[in-house]
């Protein structure tokens, strides 16, 4: 009889401890009232550089296959690209993009992209947006998704329209467009290292 009430007490003070650890850890829920929304056009550059002594953009994983159908499905790769004014690197930076993109198609036409895009100057300096979508690199027109953002941009919302205008694969060079929420444009881009210049025009809802 001693044995079983002194195993009953250890149960009781067992069930206690486990409880007390759950309470104030949330408050009570109330109405969300949204504030009113903004609409902000942003304009900024990136410079993507995948190849020199200082790549901006690196493959960090590769698949672990002897044989693959396709080299570049299930690479990913690490990017800490410069924002800037304009297209020259020296137009000044006014931030970086900095996040992952990974080659998920098996035919190679598309990657997956998650990129934070954080601002270091001016009116949005510590504030970013941030693009999780699929960009399916083989079609004329695509679109890539705002899905949120920091600071002042926080629970930003938007899409980007891309539409390639120019391509020469034997250089390298390319001239892409977006268009829509989130607008970005292709300046300059090599195929052969990696390296290129893009042009974000942005609307963000927030």
């Amino acid at each position: 009889m001693e044995k079983s009430l002194i195993l009953a007490l250890i149960l009781v003070l067992a069930t206690a401890v486990a409880v007390v650890p759950c309470r104030g850890y949330y408050s009570g829920s109330k109405p969300y009232v949204p504030a009113p929304k903004k609409v902000t056009h942003l304009h900024f550059f990136l410079q993507d550089t995948m190849g020199g002594k200082n790549p901006s953009a690196v493959i960090v994983a590769r698949p672990n296959m002897t044989t693959a159908s396709n080299d570049t499905f299930g690479f990913l790769v690490a990017t800490d690209d410069l924002l800037t004014v304009g297209p020259d690197v020296t137009s000044g930076v006014i931030g970086n993009a900095q996040g992952l993109w990974a080659s998920t198609d098996r035919n190679g036409s598309c990657l997956t992209v998650f990129m934070d895009f954080g601002f270091t100057v001016g009116k949005f300096n510590g504030s970013s947006i941030s693009i999780f979508s699929r960009n399916q690199v083989s079609q004329m027109e695509r679109e890539l998704a705002v899905v949120g953002g920091r600071a002042k941009f926080r629970m930003a919302q938007g899409y980007a329209k891309l539409k390639t205008y120019y391509a020469n694969f034997t250089t390298g060079d390319a001239i892409i467009e977006y268009k829509g929420y989130a607008k970005l444009k292709t300046y300059y881009a090599n195929f052969t290292t990696g390296d290129a210049i893009i042009e974000y025009k942005v609307t963000v809802i927030h």
